[in-house]
């Protein structure tokens, strides 16, 4: 409802329009609110609070408020960048002096980081910033920016499909030195671009390997190279990561029963290897009767000169010393008495007491990285062809082969049962 409307009284000047002039003070009404009554009679100022903040007397473009920076730093600047870009005027240092520490926390908050909250990265191994528990000690309102490291630079050696680039080999160095999950997550970006050069250079390989031995299929890499992680649930090295990448190539891949071509890069200890390595007891045992009946023709395959030179240490040209030094690079796990089923007085005791039929060749770094390292590596791999061949045929051997060795076991056996009439 509208309340009615109440004439005033107006006094006209000369020449001028018309304006409504003050009503006369007039005694408060009794029907008045006591709330009324004190705003009419209070005139005094309210007491300004200790937490009311002022606005500054000389106000900002709206362009530099939006450009001004919100305290945290952008991971490719340096934190020396950071600290010579915060400058501190003769004003604000002024300023500073006047406020509460209350009026300083709050500025500090809303305005960029002074030089002074910006702490330094400690570089003691161990106790990087970075590293969880590990206090960097600020005071309130400090801030710390840690830069994470990026990928080494390629520098004069471009990265290429068919080589190993020193970077890998740099970075597997520093992973032998800081071998924790820390470490590897802040150095993920090295990490990635050397398992991309040892992938690249894998796929390059296996093309070169399938030219030496035809039985290889053309697999990707995710089928032939091995995880970096460590199986450490029954291990006493608590380590968590290998140090080296490695691959293997075999008819199945880096899997399944047929014996392998390895390759390891290495600082140090880079190797190119063959054979069967742990088999379980059933090719264990064909291997074992292998080397019982049919010893000449692993003895034949280790009697070859490269065989001889690249992998048993250039020994020469003898077989009772070139069974003796291929025993010997298998002799970590191998039994120390006669395996069941064979007499101790056995000719070829040395072979039946093996656990692994491998061998290999030693690299070091130079004949690995660069443009030679891959002709080097598979110019081995072609002089331990003849070795896994022989090998599959005893595990897993074709239906042909396996029609004919029946008939040579059965050969063998009547001469035997000859030999023993006699």
């Amino acid at each position: 409802m509208a309340r009615p409307k109440t004439k005033q009284p107006v006094s006209i000047s000369n020449g001028s329009s018309e304006k409504r002039s003050a009503p006369p003070a007039t005694a408060t009404s009794p029907r008045q609110s006591k709330r009324v009554k004190t705003s009419l009679s209070t005139t005094s100022t309210p007491k300004k609070s200790p937490y009311f903040e002022a606005e500054s007397s000389s106000s900002e473009p709206e362009s530099e408020i939006e450009n001004e920076a919100s305290g945290y730093e952008d991971e490719d600047q340096s934190i020396v960048s950071a600290m010579s870009s915060l400058p501190e005027s003769e004003e604000e240092v002024e300023e500073s002096e006047h406020t509460s520490e209350d009026d300083k926390l709050r500025k500090r908050k809303r305005g960029r980081p002074s030089a002074a909250s910006i702490a330094t990265v400690n570089p003691v191994k161990g106790k990087e910033l970075w590293r969880p528990g590990v206090k960097a000690d600020l005071a309130p309102g400090e801030q710390v920016f840690i830069k994470l490291p990026k990928a080494r630079q390629p520098g004069k050696t471009p990265y290429m499909d068919d080589t190993i680039h020193p970077n890998t080999m740099l970075f597997l160095a520093d992973l032998k030195e800081n071998n924790d999950r820390e470490w590897l997550k802040v150095h993920d970006a090295d990490y990635r671009q050397s398992k991309q050069d040892f992938d690249s250079f894998v796929e390059c390989l296996t093309e070169k390997i399938i030219e030496k031995d035809e039985t290889i299929p053309e697999l990707p890499p995710k089928d032939l190279t091995f995880r970096i992680y460590r199986d450490i649930r029954f291990s006493p090295d608590p380590t968590p990561y290998k140090t080296h990448f490695s691959a293997a190539w075999s008819r199945t891949g880096r899997k399944g029963p047929y014996a392998h071509y390895y390759v390891q890069i290495q600082p140090g200890g880079s190797f190119v290897g063959a054979g069967i390595w742990h088999p379980e007891a059933e090719p264990l045992g064909l291997l074992r009767r292998a080397a019982d009946r049919k010893a000449h023709k692993l003895k034949t395959v280790l009697m070859d000169p490269l065989i001889r030179k690249e992998c048993l240490g250039g020994v020469g040209n003898d077989e009772k010393k070139v069974v003796k030094a291929f025993c010997s690079s298998n002799a970590d796990n191998a039994l120390k008495n006669k395996p069941k089923g064979y007499g101790a007085d056995n000719p070829n005791i040395e072979l039946l007491r093996l656990r692994n039929y491998t061998m290999g060749r030693k690299l070091k770094d130079e004949e690995v990285v660069g443009t030679k390292g891959i002709t080097r590596i598979t110019e081995l791999i072609g002089i331990l062809s003849p070795f896994v061949a022989h090998l599959n045929s005893v595990v897993m051997p074709d239906e042909e082969q396996d029609s004919s060795d029946e008939d040579e076991d059965e050969a063998e056996e009547e001469e035997e049962v000859e030999q023993s009439n006699e």
